[in-house]
């Protein structure tokens, strides 16, 4: 600001922004931001796969957990000197104090986590957040996985199993590293969950594209689509499915509980999940 302007009506405004900011900033290095969200619990099992470099932890949760919808991420801390990263909820909420997480080695702290866990560990699970929840009032769903951005369906498959929803769901899961025992197993979660799944394997299926999914979904219109994958491949199917009609607020895709989907180009994308 000019020195001129604290003379002006604008100075206590100014005043006043700078002191709330000044409080937020101390809360924030305190850590007492989301302090009522947090839960401590400890690793009940671990599973690691090499192959595709994924990490899935169970977590049983000592401290109350308000519940989460699917879709929804949390903040982990495994470690206080590294502090809270977040990751996908990859499991339901069914109100018995376990949560799950599938997470892919994709840089120095997550590649690290296999050696460094062991069940017994206590961890703090601070959320859950995200607004990538699934509610919609349209009749019809349409969910695009790309890789490990499956998580979050996988949680809203278990969740319809236990609360049945009429709405018609068609599931694409593209993968380039397709195992099939995992195929298997999404392919009987589907089936209960009453999801349609439509595997899509790199180098072997036509690539995924917003053309492809209007021919296998002829009444897409009806419905809205839901997306966790690469960012490049959400924006062009975004941008094309909009230029053909799909209102803007019908396509869903949080950066937030997608970050931990391989940022891989479009057609390309990596199936690390098991």
């Amino acid at each position: 600001m000019k020195p001129a302007y604290w003379n002006a009506a604008i100075a206590p405004v100014m005043g006043l922004l700078m002191l709330v900011a000044t409080l937020a900033a101390a809360v924030s290095l305190v850590r007492r931001v989301g302090h009522t969200r947090r839960a401590v619990g400890v690793i009940a099992s671990l599973r690691h796969h090499r192959d595709n470099r994924v990490l899935v932890i169970v977590i049983n949760l000592k401290d109350r957990w308000f519940g989460h919808a699917a879709g929804q991420f949390a903040f982990v801390t495994f470690d206080p000197a590294e502090g809270p990263h977040p990751f996908t909820i990859s499991s339901a909420w069914h109100d018995d104090g376990k949560l799950r997480f599938h997470i892919k080695g994709m840089g120095d702290y997550t590649e690290r986590l296999p050696e460094t866990l062991k069940p017994g560990d206590l961890v703090t699970v601070e959320g859950p957040y995200g607004a990538f929840d699934f509610r919609s009032d349209k009749p019809r769903q349409i969910w695009i996985a790309g890789g490990i951005g499956i998580t979050p369906f996988l949680a809203r498959m278990q969740a319809r199993v236990r609360h049945p929803d009429d709405r018609s769901v068609d599931l694409f899961y593209s993968t380039n590293a397709p195992d099939q025992e995992f195929i298997g197993a999404a392919r009987q979660l589907a089936t209960r969950a009453n999801v349609r799944l439509h595997v899509l394997v790199s180098g072997k299926d036509n690539r995924l594209t917003a053309k492809r999914l209007r021919e296998i979904v002829p009444e897409w219109l009806s419905g809205d689509v839901w997306f966790c994958g690469p960012a490049g491949f959400g924006r062009a199917l975004r941008q094309d499915l909009i230029a053909r009609g799909l209102a803007a607020e019908n396509f869903h895709q949080e950066l937030s509980t997608c970050a931990d989907a391989a940022p891989l180009p479009a057609g390309r994308l990596a199936g690390q999940l098991h």
